[in-house]
């Protein structure tokens, strides 16, 4: 692992807690990280990273959490996601995508019932946004909810649910008056998946994050009783929108983890591997592709930390994260790619993760908003800059 003793842009505390992290991964993870593949992960790997307290560290204390920031939260994600990817993918899934929304929004019952156990490990949350139908046009969204004497009813189908099947608990994003504008007429619900009526339809069997579970869901006249709406009636938009800042920019501290193990084991492979009587670090080809890994990993940990670092001073991060995981995830690739190259024909092979990594890593230019939309967000961001006189 790269030292950050030295790095200005950590605190010591930071510091100290990523060697923290780090050991807990060298115990707890990286001995079985290869057979994790097999999924799903065990809910008992993810009791004692709550156990640990890194479920928590962005959530507030009256929700079992630390609050210490997304600072500490792009550790965790970094540090296991060096480890194994999908098992991240999955923890993310329930403290940040699920968990974010519920500490930021949520009443002090709902915390109490629905994020505190989640926070500690003991239940699993996923986010359902994403529909058959709808992907990045969320405003297209066609799961309903209708009011039925105190309760909602609801009816739907969410796809690409990162935790859908091993779930406890969903924040579902859902339309609640159709006679307006998706954006203003949608809200956001807790729903506890053992209702009658939730069911899974098939866990999709996907090239990489194998050590999670991608879930195909459907609710059939599920019924939600009173006080399991988040925040306010026709908020769900507003709440869709700021938790995808946090996502986006967790996501990019993971994919710094994800090009940090197959960029480390290249280095040391290149000082080891000899050809034509001299190492191959000694030959462009290869020297070349170590300094672009470099320089794209500490690129992407300056991008990510500013968003981070923004979003916990409560400034707008729109921009920056979008920039954030766009960069970091589309280097993810390019690293993982390289150090394959490095490796050469071993690299190919399941002797190396480096193959898993790459397989891992290409989800996240599509997952949390793909590389197109998040071009899209950037631009958009930069002239309304222009327009309000800031460029």
């Amino acid at each position: 692992m790269t030292e950050y003793l030295s790095n200005v842009l950590w605190t010591e505390d930071e510091i100290e807690f990523r060697k923290e992290v780090k050991a807990f991964c060298d115990k707890e993870i990286y001995p079985i990280a290869d057979e994790l593949d097999a999924g799903p992960y065990p809910r008992e790997l993810i009791r004692k990273i709550g156990k640990a307290g890194y479920m928590g560290v962005h959530h507030h204390k009256d929700a079992g959490g630390t609050n210490r920031g997304l600072s500490y939260e792009v550790i965790v994600a970094e540090e296991i996601s060096a480890a194994n990817g999908g098992l991240d993918m999955a923890r993310m899934a329930t403290t940040t995508l699920y968990g974010m929304p519920l500490t930021k929004f949520g009443t002090k019952e709902q915390k109490e019932k629905y994020l505190k156990p989640v926070v500690t490990g003991e239940k699993i949350g996923c986010i359902g946004i994403t529909e058959p139908d709808v992907g990045s046009d969320v405003a297209a969204m066609k799961t309903r909810a209708e009011k039925d004497g105190d309760e909602w009813v609801i009816n739907g189908e969410k796809r690409f649910i990162t935790n859908g099947s091993q779930a406890d608990y969903m924040c579902a994003f859902v339309v609640t008056d159709p006679s307006v504008k998706s954006k203003e007429g949608m809200t956001a619900f807790i729903i506890d998946t053992k209702s009658d009526g939730f069911s899974v339809v098939q866990d999709h069997d996907l090239l990489g994050m194998k050590s999670a579970r991608v879930s195909w869901l459907k609710m059939e006249d599920v019924r939600v009783p009173p006080g399991m709406v988040l925040g306010e009636l026709g908020q769900g938009f507003k709440i869709m929108m700021d938790e995808l800042d946090s996502e986006r920019t967790a996501i990019a501290g993971e994919a710094i983890g994800y090009g940090r193990t197959p960029y480390e084991i290249a280095v040391k492979y290149s000082t080891e591997r000899e050809q034509f009587g001299r190492q191959i670090r000694m030959f462009e080809g290869v020297s070349f592709k170590i300094a672009n890994m470099a320089m794209k990993l500490e690129a992407g940990r300056a991008l990510t930390l500013t968003a981070a670092r923004m979003y916990d001073k409560g400034m707008k991060i729109t921009k920056e994260a979008a920039i954030a995981k766009l960069y970091t995830t589309e280097a993810a690739v390019e690293i993982t790619n390289d150090a394959l190259q490095v490796l050469g024909g071993v690299g190919y092979t399941t002797d190396y993760p480096i193959e898993r990594f790459l397989r891992d890593a290409r989800l996240m230019t599509i997952g949390g908003g793909t590389a197109e939309i998040l071009r899209f967000i950037i631009q958009r961001e930069v002239f309304k800059e222009l327009k309000s006189g800031l460029i």
